[in-house]
């Protein structure tokens, strides 16, 4: 997935602090509230919220429903069409834990006086420690305030190419001068008033993102949108630098440190290299040869197990930690119990945050738990580009996670797939999707 640059180097491995999207783990954070402690009153009351994390003198803002389920609250975090449902919540004294999904993370909130809410975004699998400044405040509200109240009703005139779904050839810089090509694609939608859309990059997309047109107190328009999915928290300002939003130039920021600034130009006809030619098998080299152990304990995972043998199999490389890999995840999860009978099995390669084997373990078990993974998990190894291209000496390099290696009957790598489309960028997912289905039947049938 690709976000700033300090994020892209967590997602190929690199482990930053994703600045702040995400991607970090090594530490437990195990919920000690008792039974008791659960009775306490939650300040969660039910309805929508605007919540707001405060970062590097921005505003990161997203929306979130409350509602009541079997007398306990459920949040369900709202990004453009995605829904992300979160039922682990506690409640202590005056003190209120959300856990966000699958991610080692939670937002810890309290009251803050009527309709309010003040705390934190904490991650605790972050190298160090690591909270972000939160509040919420309850009702219907657009995520970015407008001056003017007019940024969204003028959309359709200032800004007609969004109105039809507008793809633009991007570059994202970082702080360093190093460059990343993106495909952006946006649209407007005239009845709710919001811009939607995402960006993509070899290695992943951003996923769902959300916001407003707006007009600023100097009447200058900008485009700006925004996501929290638990584990990232981004936001793009752009401002038009050409008419009718044809150009763009604007900053990225992603968590407590990340930055980058990116320009975009209406290009339909902008695409990324082929994410199947980004990388190989060294010379020489035809099958994968690794014995990585599984996440039940005592047991271990080969491509030359038995249960494997004779059968098309793919190789997942994914962590707990990254939103990508789950998007991946949750295409594969049902998909394999589609068509696991028809010889085709899958192998989920866990790079977690963390040195620790069992927490490692713990980690991919609540994921499997919670996405309904039926397919194995292993636990492979540090969640870096280099650890993973260090644990498969067979392959040139892993550059992203998710990486998916389709093995043919033979157990020999046919092809090897870098990132992930996600069903955030819309069409692309859908050839995503037909793309990895043509391989399996390609390799069954043969």
């Amino acid at each position: 997935m690709p976000v700033a640059f300090s994020f892209r180097k967590a997602i190929a491995g690199a482990g930053l602090a994703l600045a702040a999207a995400a991607c970090q783990s090594n530490s437990t954070s195990s919920d000690t509230t008792t039974p008791a402690a659960n009775a306490a009153a939650s300040p969660l009351s039910a309805g929508t919220w605007r919540g707001v994390l405060s970062a590097q003198g921005q505003e990161i803002p997203f929306l979130f429903d409350v509602a009541q389920d079997g007398g306990q609250p459920t949040v369900t975090l709202r990004n453009g069409e995605e829904r992300l449902k979160l039922d682990e919540i506690t409640t202590a004294g005056d003190s209120t834990t959300i856990r966000l999904g699958v991610f080692d993370a939670a937002l810890v909130v309290r009251a803050d006086g009527e309709g309010k809410l003040k705390g934190s975004w904490v991650k605790y699998d972050a190298g160090k420690p690591y909270r972000v400044p939160f509040a919420a405040q309850k009702g219907d509200q657009a995520l970015f305030s407008d001056d003017y109240q007019d940024g969204n009703k003028l959309a359709p005139v200032i800004a007609p190419e969004l109105m039809k779904g507008a793809t633009y050839r991007v570059t994202f810089t970082g702080e360093e001068g190093e460059t990343t090509p993106a495909v952006g694609i946006f649209t407007y939608d005239k009845t709710s008033g919001a811009v939607a859309g995402t960006f993509l990059t070899t290695t992943g997309d951003y996923r769902y993102l959300s916001g407003n047109i707006v007009r600023s107190k100097t009447g200058d328009f900008r485009m700006k949108t925004s996501t929290f999915d638990g584990s990232h928290a981004f936001l793009f300002d752009a401002k038009p630098t050409k008419p009718a939003f044809t150009e763009l130039q604007g900053d990225f920021y992603s968590g407590l440190t990340g930055h980058e600034t990116w320009t975009a130009t209406l290009d339909p006809t902008a695409k990324l290299p082929d994410a199947n030619a980004l990388t190989g098998m060294k010379p020489g080299q035809k099958k994968l040869d690794f014995k990585f152990p599984s996440i039940y304990e005592g047991a271990s995972i080969s491509p030359s197990d038995p249960k494997y043998r004779g059968k098309v199999v793919v190789v997942q490389i994914l962590g707990s930690w990254c939103p990508n890999c789950m998007d991946e995840t949750n295409f594969l999860a049902p998909w394999y119990e589609q068509n696991k009978q028809r010889g085709v099995e899958i192998i989920g390669l866990g790079y977690e945050r963390t040195t620790d084997q069992a927490l490692a373990a713990q980690k991919l078990l609540k994921m499997k738990q919670r996405m309904n993974v039926g397919y194995d998990l292993a636990v492979a190894g540090q969640a870096s580009s280099a650890e993973a291209s260090k644990s498969l000496p067979q392959l040139q390099k892993v550059l992203a996670f998710p990486t998916t290696i389709f093995l043919d009957k033979k157990g020999e790598v046919r092809k090897i797939h870098t990132g992930f489309s996600g069903p955030g960028t819309g069409q692309y997912y859908e050839a995503e999707k037909a793309e990895f289905n043509k391989t399996i039947d390609q390799l069954l049938a043969e």
